[in-house]
Order: structure tokens, then sequence, then C-alpha cells
């Protein structure tokens, strides 16, 4: 694999991670904490109640939590600013998140949007590679596929072939019907939208 191969894995996995972040948040049926004091409370509960753990959650220093616990402090850097939306997000409403998971694995799959270049056939002809917009409605079995691989941390190209094959197979594949063993290059993803 050359170092651009490796650059564009980290990219695509970056862009399926912040798919993945959109769709859950727009689950919520309540709106996380905005404030960086309510934000800083939320996640000391997460914290069970620890300062010191809190601050190295978010790259500051224990008093700088303490500061805006206190209300001392209102206005965070943008640093700290996204770090606090980020944490918060990712904590907020884990049962809504894991229903959602659940439910796309076992019975509502996923719905995939992106636009990226796909190639299956050679040049000259209909099925060249070219950049497409497609959105597709993916089978539980590869949601399942790509829950897993998401929450289990996989590396760049495990996640990558995991979304690539699901498109793969629900879009081009048809399910198998015909065009089974079509070989699908999946690259260069401009940007990628999941719905539960």
């Amino acid at each position: 694999m050359t170092a651009d191969d490796v650059l564009r894995a980290a990219r695509t996995r970056a862009k399926i991670m912040e798919g993945f972040a959109r769709a859950e948040r727009a689950l919520f049926t309540r709106p996380a904490p905005k404030s960086a004091r309510a934000q800083m409370k939320f996640l000391r509960k997460r914290e069970k109640g620890s300062t010191k753990s809190l601050a190295e959650r978010l790259g500051v220093s224990r008093k700088t939590v303490q500061r805006y616990l206190s209300g001392a402090s209102t206005k965070p850097n943008k640093r700290l600013q996204e770090a606090l939306v980020q944490e918060t997000e990712s904590e907020w409403q884990p049962q809504v998140r894991a229903q959602a998971r659940q439910r796309a694995a076992s019975s509502g799959g996923l719905v995939i949007s992106c636009r990226a270049y796909f190639g299956l056939g050679p040049e000259g002809t209909s099925d060249a590679g070219r950049v497409r917009d497609i959105t597709v409605a993916v089978t539980p079995s590869h949601a399942a596929a790509i829950i897993a691989a998401q929450e289990d941390g996989a590396t760049e190209s495990d996640l990558h072939d995991a979304v690539a094959e699901a498109i793969a197979d629900a879009y081009f594949r048809q399910g198998g019907g015909g065009r089974a063993g079509l070989e699908v290059k999946f690259a260069d993803v401009e940007w990628l939208n999941i719905k539960f």
C-alpha cells in the first residue's frame, strides 16, 4: 500500500466516522447541553465526579475545569470548545444510540449516501470508473458488519472495505442478482452521509 493509499483510507475512515456522528446526532430526542458550564457538568458526571480525569480527557488543567464548573470562566477557546462539543455529543443519550444501532443491525439496515469514485469495468464502457453520487439502502447484515467494525475501532482499510462491500452489493450487484462476481473499486470519497 502506497503512502497515498494510506492517506486516502484515513480520509475515508474520517468521513465514515463523521457520517455516523451526524446520523446519531439526528436521533437525539433532547438537545445536548450547549453552554461550557453545562457541558463540563455533564462530562464530570460521566467521569464519576472526577475533575482530574475530565481535565485529562479534554487536554486542559484541572484548574481550568474547576473554573468552568464554578462559572468563573464562560468562554472557552476554540480547541476547548470543539473538545467539549465532541465529547458531550459522544456521550449524549447512549441508549438512543444503542437502540438505533441494534435496529439497523437486526432489521432496519442503513441508508448510505455518498459521492465517490466507483470503478467496475474497463475504460470505454458504460461501467468505466467515474465519480458517482449514490444513495443506497444497505441490508441489516451489511449494517451489522459496518457498525461492528466502527465500534471495534477497525483499521482504515477494514472500515473502508465494509462500507465498499455494502454499497457494491446493494447498488452494483443488486444483492447478487446476475452480477454476483462483479468487482467494484470504491475510492476518493468526497462526502458520505449515513441514516439509521
